[in-house]
């Protein structure tokens, strides 16, 4: 069996480098729209973006509690 590189690293005690995460989809959006967080609540685009996408990208819990949309706390 051919020996796989060392990973000389492994056993240093320094953390391992943790890539930095993407904004969410409805981040995205959010910012196509050029909404900022006191926005979000009065735009009826990314209302209906969020009507529309909630069952499949994340969208803030506070958010959809205050436009009244049902929270499925099952969803993963």
């Amino acid at each position: 069996m051919p020996r796989r590189p060392d990973n000389s690293g492994w056993s240093s005690g320094r953390p391992t480098a943790v890539p930095a995460s993407s904004p969410t989809e409805f981040e995205v959006e959010a910012q196509r729209l050029g909404l900022t967080e006191e926005g979000y609540v009065s735009s009826p685009q990314l209302r209906r973006w969020c009507e529309h996408n909630s069952g499949r990208c994340y969208v803030p819990e506070w958010l959809l509690k205050r436009w009244g949309m049902p929270v499925d706390p099952n969803i993963v």
